[in-house]
């Protein structure tokens, strides 16, 4: 396939709005041949190793670990990346290495039950800092491996904040500050302005270099990452007012839900149907993915996503409806703008309300 077609520099906005990037073209076997590598290299000798979401809330937990402990390797790792990671760490762990993981929850421990047993044989120790929706049965086989599993309230703390707690260690105050903040946008209160940066800077930049940066900085970014997010917002600004365009507003029991579909920044065209009248809204992505937001009117987005084939929390959730078999079903996501992922997903929303009714 020629590069042109996906390369997202060439690509008019238009195009870009309803694709998907140029990674999602890659094929699996090319990543986990990449990832496997990667992770060799990070965890060859390492006394300590993080296995945590590239966002701003497990990244926040990484610089408290380098705070607190100095060198800590970093292997970055998706939700739906978790067993994969766990696996590949052990494969290279040192037998006297101490592994943290955060902000990644289990959706059923069946999934990593062999790679974890693995870990948790291989390592000195392992402890697990999270904020996500638990099942009490996972949590309890966690511990029973040894493990040091400890979450917090989704509702109230963010992964940053029970890694801050959770560690022995004498932190600056820059830190809680930091932790203050990424709360600020995980649990979507907006109320601080520099949170929006740290969440778009935690998704362009690079892992390491946003490590580094809260590190150095903590929360007040310098001038020179300020521009760079200014610059690469013109285009986001952009992408949001597309997908936010698109959308439509269904009536699902006593919600109503808006449901658009695109690429674009999820969080600020959820903000966006809210103000519109949304109890609920879903961003569909090109990817075949979804998120789903809530307000005080529906808090329970973890619900609607375990149905298919996510979690979250119960005002953010995401999910990727099992779905897609061959690249026409992908195909025919983009050019309907992701009608049958929608219609899923809204199928959720629907028996949600009727379990509601019920109860």
């Amino acid at each position: 396939m020629n590069d042109r077609l996906i390369d997202d520099d060439t690509l008019s906005l238009s195009r870009k709005s309803l694709l998907p990037g140029e990674g999602f073209f890659y094929p699996d076997s090319f990543d986990a041949e990449r990832a496997e590598r990667e992770t060799s290299e990070t965890v060859t000798g390492a006394k300590r190793v993080v296995i945590a979401d590239p966002d701003a809330d497990g990244l926040g937990c990484v610089a408290l670990l380098r705070e607190a402990f100095g060198t800590v390797a970093l292997v970055p790792a998706g939700p739906h990346e978790l067993s994969d990671a766990i696996d590949r760490v052990a494969n290279d762990l040192e037998a006297d290495a101490r592994v943290f993981i955060c902000d990644l929850a289990v959706d059923d421990f069946q999934y990593i039950a062999g790679q974890f047993d693995r870990l948790t044989t291989q390592a000195s120790s392992v402890e697990w800092f999270d904020h996500h929706q638990w099942d009490p049965a996972d949590a309890e086989q966690v511990r029973d491996h040894g493990a040091r599993l400890v979450v917090g309230d989704s509702e109230e703390v963010c992964s940053t904040d029970v890694t801050l707690d959770a560690l022995d260690h004498d932190f600056d105050s820059e830190y809680a500050d930091l932790a203050a903040v990424t709360r600020d946008h995980d649990l979507w209160l907006r109320e601080d302005p520099r949170s929006d940066d740290l969440a778009d800077f935690a998704h362009w930049a690079d892992p390491e270099e946003y490590v580094q940066a809260m590190c150095d900085h903590g929360a007040d970014l310098p001038e020179a990452v300020e521009e760079f997010l200014a610059d690469r917002r013109i285009e986001k600004e952009a992408l949001i007012e597309r997908a936010t365009e698109r959308a439509e507003f269904e009536e699902v029991g006593p919600w109503t839900v808006g449901v658009t579909y695109g690429r674009c920044s999820q969080n600020e065209v959820c903000e966006a149907l809210r103000e519109q009248g949304a109890d609920a809204a879903v961003v569909v992505k090109p990817s075949g993915s979804a998120s789903i937001r809530g307000t005080e009117n529906f808090e329970r987005c973890h619900e609607v996503a375990g149905q298919v084939n996510g979690g979250g929390h119960p005002k953010a959730a995401g999910c990727k409806p099992d779905i897609y078999d061959d690249m026409l079903d992908y195909a025919h996501h983009w050019t309907t703008h992701g009608a049958v992922t929608k219609q899923v997903i809204l199928e959720a929303f629907g028996r949600v309300a009727d379990e509601r009714s019920e109860g």
